[in-house]
């Protein structure tokens, strides 16, 4: 097992350039008394202690639990390896059920009270399949404790329909009518071919992951590693568990959406709801359109005149001020009653609504930014190495010397994914005294992000003489992220932080 904690940050790996961080954070004050504390810090206040588990791991952790519960019930491992998966790998649970009420707990989890016989195929003379109505005197058959017995033939169809086909294997019953005793290990070994065998294997492995709180598989396409996390669903709402893979792809622990520090996960799901459903469209037309101050039908105006007649009711009013037109007198062009009585109401909804609209585009507008960005800094990214490789040409640098490119690269996309996701948090977040300073630090990195950004898509002949610059940079940006998620990660976990809506 791999503990992947200690590479959440990019630089952690990059010998060369920690000494440039070093260095760099000697001599800069970054505008925080404990700024450097923060940062020197082993585990930082917003990560969290998990474990990368491949394959093998995870059968071997399955296989220690199974050990143990059949040392103690004095059960074969098949059978308790049934009885576990049945009470969703909870020991303590299983053993003290097991304990109180033996019978009705195995024949619960689907086993029998009867393990003397060994799984073997047998030829009873006269006997019929009762599913493929076959009784020739050689038929080799198969029954399971039941005693359901079956040609090996169909057993072994219905075994390979359920494994391969139905994607089954913790609970594949007895084909006998309304028989749910269990199908275990031993029985499945001895009917199906290799191949089927180690799909079922790896079915398994995927029912205990699925199983378990604390494992969940790794989101990235074609991984095959778990993380083990101990963060609890109640604690969502004051961490925010952000993983890293062995694969290195980063993602939160309690969505499995991608890292979406310093966000809680509630509050994602209701800015991505917010974002992509059309929820938004009744806000512009709020902000877009007016309602009939008499029968509050939707009007938009489609004409410079401000004497509006209402088409379904004939109400005539007044589009600026919303009042009787009637009241305006000769005034036809100009609005000179701003503050009738008849539409100070319909003035003040207008005015809310278009607040709303405009709050929100200001969030939205960067958050999106932000995103594509990030698009068009991965699309360097890929690039990067071909750049390294003509910078390396051209100045004379050895290929680690080039490095810093790779590195500065790849900070850059970590800090805009923070970015983007600090307008989502600011979108929720009520004003208080804390508001300014994660403000503060929210624009620090954003300049500093952009200058890297900036000197990072110069020409290559000018990068040989920016590296120094682009090594500093990229530390500061590093660290700017740092005092960034570590402060809005210690307020969540105390409780400090107000938000605007229920979550």
């Amino acid at each position: 097992m791999s503990d992947a904690s200690s590479n959440a940050d990019f630089l952690d790996g990059q010998g060369s350039d920690i000494e440039s961080m070093d260095d760099f954070g000697d001599d800069i004050d970054v505008g925080f008394s404990q700024d450097k504390d923060i940062i020197g810090q082993t585990k930082k206040p917003y990560e969290v202690d998990h474990k990368v588990l491949d394959p093998e791991d995870i059968e071997r952790e399955q296989n220690v639990q199974i050990n143990e519960v059949s040392s103690i019930l004095g059960l074969p491992p098949e059978s308790c390896a049934i009885l576990l998966r049945y009470g969703r790998w909870n020991r303590e649970k299983v053993i003290e059920s097991y304990m109180d009420r033996p019978e009705k707990t195995l024949e619960d989890a689907g086993l029998g009270t009867n393990f003397d016989s060994a799984a073997k195929t047998e030829v009873v003379p006269g006997f019929m399949c009762d599913i493929c109505c076959e009784d020739g005197d050689d038929l080799e058959t198969y029954a399971m404790r039941c005693g359901h017995r079956f040609c090996v033939d169909c057993y072994r169809h219905y075994l390979g329909q359920k494994i391969r086909e139905e994607g089954e294997a913790a609970r594949i019953e007895c084909p006998g009518d309304s028989c749910h005793m269990i199908v275990d290990s031993k029985s499945l070994s001895l009917l199906v071919t290799a191949d089927l065998k180690d799909r079922y294997n790896t079915l398994l492995t995927r029912t205990y992951v699925d199983d378990k709180e604390n494992l969940k598989w790794c989101p990235a396409p074609n991984c095959e590693y778990a993380i083990d996390c101990p963060v609890r669903q109640r604690e969502l709402n004051r961490i925010v568990p952000t993983v890293q893979c062995g694969c290195k792809h980063n993602f939160c622990f309690g969505c499995t959406l991608n890292d979406h520090q310093p966000t809680p996960c509630a509050l994602v799901k209701k800015w991505l709801k917010k974002c992509e459903d059309d929820s938004e469209t009744a806000n512009w037309i709020s902000a877009n359109t007016k309602e009939c101050p008499k029968c509050y039908s939707t009007i938009e105006k489609n004409g410079g005149c401000n004497h509006m007649t209402c088409r379904k009711c004939k109400h005539e009013f007044c589009w600026m001020c919303m009042g009787l037109w009637s009241e305006h007198g000769t005034s036809w062009y100009n609005c000179s009653r701003f503050e009738e009585k008849s539409g100070s109401e319909a003035r003040t909804e207008q005015a809310r609504s278009r607040a709303s609209l405009e709050r929100y585009l200001h969030y939205y507008n960067r958050y999106a930014n932000h995103e594509q960005s990030a698009k068009l800094d991965r699309d360097l990214y890929l690039k990067t190495e071909k750049k390294m490789t003509s910078l390396q040409s051209q100045s004379g640098l050895s290929w680690i010397e080039v490095q810093f490119l790779d590195t500065a690269s790849q900070a850059l996309q970590q800090c805009r994914q923070t970015l983007k996701w600090t307008y989502a948090f600011a979108y929720y977040l009520a004003r208080n005294n804390l508001t300014e300073i994660f403000e503060d630090n929210q624009k620090d990195l954003e300049l500093a992000v952009e200058n890297l950004s900036e000197m990072f898509e110069k020409p290559v002949p000018e990068l040989a003489n920016l590296k120094v610059d682009i090594l500093d940079k990229t530390a500061y940006c590093n660290k700017r992220r740092v005092i960034l998620l570590s402060d809005t990660a210690e307020n969540l976990k105390d409780g400090e932080w107000s938000f605007n809506v229920e979550w």
